[in-house]
């Protein structure tokens, strides 16, 4: 069987060129970066404001293994399957981060024969826009050290300093840090610590931006330290939104690329969605909805994290509006929550002990008053009697549900699928709604979403998480959405949880206020921003030869 690299590197790619002209757009709305990869103008989006949006589509899926379960691959088979019947059709995607590429999760551009290319360069430097965002990160670090070591005017309360340092690679070595070291010359000694890139409210203020001097005041609006009376100190008073802003004017342009069918794809940012909200561009989804007649979106992990807050955060932000959700069940998940150890042998009643995962998810999305179709991403060992049990549950509780094989034979795999979406699509029944109304208290809010989304019987707030809604409070930051960080392992905050848990507690340790970006991080369990590497990496696995073919990357 052919790894999804050796699949991609024997695909017939168009000129980037004639990607665009299939969008309407002429050679000058784009700046090729090669042959395959290009940037789209932002003034796209006055060229066509006068056409009307094309409808929405969001991917999502039920509670991951390790691995995933397949949103991207989905999501690319749906837009291919999509076009086949005779639409046109725009995937608008997130892009990769180097830290799960040689992580354990791999790339995030597909999979077999639905997957995006050039995958490789995707997945590795792409057009520079995360090390954009880090360059600008870290000119604002280096700018608050600079203040310190210059005499502090601002009065910046060194042990109340926010903003940390950022690579784009999973380093557990550097979450905690010390620097300054060396004497007086080299700066004022201080712990400190990084995350990684895509955890960056620079990321996050990017994905959520209408425009390049939207994008410069959200910057100067991020909150870096507190003072020595406890007043928030912002990038604006540093002076620099501006220069960090100049760092950012290509990375704010959305990717274009294709599939392996030559369907247009926008990739374009790409926040976690356990940390920060999981969701590309605002801009990429607005131009993909201007210039399609369907757009086929996907946010991160399951639809209790990237999901909710594409949802309650994105939709608000942007004003956008989804039309159907589809939500991605692989057996194996299932089957996982289940309580089954072994995912590749038939186990029938690990999945009727698991589909409560997929039950809670499906009601969760039905709460946005948005049509809700199931997919089930079929591996080449489910079993038939696996995937009618799906089907029957399905059928029984009147959830659409589609067999979807885009891994095997890409859009056609994927018809089946696009089929039951368009029907759904043509129903009219979309009449979203966001989950909790923005005059709603930080608390109730925080609460809302862990019982209608988690299915908490209750919310502890701690110390350090009481003292911050006070303060939230005084600074007229409560009308904000909530961005809740918590485990993608299970709905809970407690990883260990699986299935459909009941009866428990979600506990808030701490909440940070994400000014600039424009909601609340309210942190539940033990989240990490700068995750570490496992013990057999898959940075192992990645070769290249003297002809510079890469191989291993997944």
């Amino acid at each position: 069987m052919k790894t999804d690299i050796q699949i991609a590197q024997e695909a017939r790619m168009l000129n980037i060129f004639q990607i665009a002209n299939q969008l309407g757009l002429s050679d000058d709305d784009i700046e090729a970066y090669g042959k395959y990869k290009a940037k789209i103008d932002l003034n796209v989006l006055k060229k066509f404001e006068g056409k009307k949006d094309g409808k929405l589509v969001l991917v999502t899926a039920i509670t991951p293994t390790p691995a995933g379960e397949g949103k991207s691959t989905v999501t690319v088979g749906l837009t291919q399957a999509i076009n086949k019947l005779g639409y046109l059709s725009v995937a608008a995607l997130r892009e990769p981060s180097l830290g799960p590429v040689f992580g354990i999760k791999g790339g995030a551009t597909g999979g077999g024969y639905s997957q995006v290319i050039p995958m490789e360069d995707i997945n590795l430097h792409f057009t520079g826009d995360l090390h954009a965002i880090g360059a600008a990160h870290n000119l604002i670090a280096a700018c608050i050290d600079n203040h310190l070591h210059s005499g502090n005017l601002l009065n910046i309360d060194i042990n109340k300093i926010t903003w940390k340092r950022c690579v784009d690679m999973n380093d557990r070595a550097l979450r905690n840090v010390v620097i300054g070291l060396g004497g007086k010359a080299n700066g004022i000694p201080r712990e400190s610590s990084f995350q990684i890139t895509v955890a960056s409210e620079i990321m996050a203020a990017l994905c959520l931006a209408t425009s390049l001097i939207d994008l410069k005041q959200k910057i100067g609006n991020m909150i870096f330290a507190y003072d020595t009376t406890g007043k928030p100190l912002k990038i604006s008073d540093l002076k620099i939104e501006g220069a960090a802003t100049a760092l950012l004017k290509e990375a704010i342009k959305p990717n274009l690329v294709q599939t392996l069918e030559n369907t247009p794809v926008l990739i374009h940012g790409g926040p976690f969605a356990n940390i920060a909200h999981g969701c590309n561009s605002i801009l990429a989804t607005k131009m993909a909805l201007k210039l399609s007649d369907y757009t086929i979106t996907e946010a991160g992990f399951a639809a209790d994290l990237g999901a909710e807050k594409f949802l309650d955060i994105k939709c608000r932000k942007g004003n956008i509006t989804p039309n159907c959700i589809v939500v991605v069940a692989t057996i194996r998940a299932l089957k996982h929550h289940g309580g089954a150890k072994e995912l590749a042998t038939e186990n029938v009643e690990a999945l009727k002990k698991g589909i409560s995962n997929l039950d809670k998810h499906v009601e969760n999305m039905k709460k946005y008053n948005v049509p809700v179709v199931v997919a089930i991403n079929k591996f080449i060992t489910d079993t038939d009697m696996e995937v009618n049990f799906i089907k029957e549950h399905c059928d029984r509780l009147n959830i659409p549900v589609a067999l979807c094989e885009v891994w095997e034979k890409g859009g056609q795999g994927g018809e089946e699928l696009a089929k039951l979406v368009l029907k759904e699509l043509g129903s009219e029944k979309d009449n979203y709604k966001p989950l909790y109304p923005l005059n709603m208290s930080i608390e109730d809010k925080i609460k809302t979403i862990c019982k209608e989304i988690y299915g908490a019987s209750g919310v502890e707030f701690g110390k350090n998480a009481k003292k911050m809604l006070s303060t939230i409070k005084e600074l007229n930051y409560g009308d904000l959405p909530v961005c809740i960080s918590k485990t993608q392992k299970s709905l809970s905050d407690d990883p260990k949880l699986l299935g459909r848990p009941e009866n428990f507690i979600v506990t808030i340790n701490e909440l940070r206020i994400s000014a600039g970006a424009g909601f609340i991080v309210a942190m539940a369990g033990d989240i990490i921003d700068m995750p570490g590497l496992p013990k057999k990496p898959a940075a192992e696995l990645i070769d290249i030869d003297e002809n510079g073919k890469i191989e291993g990357l997944f």
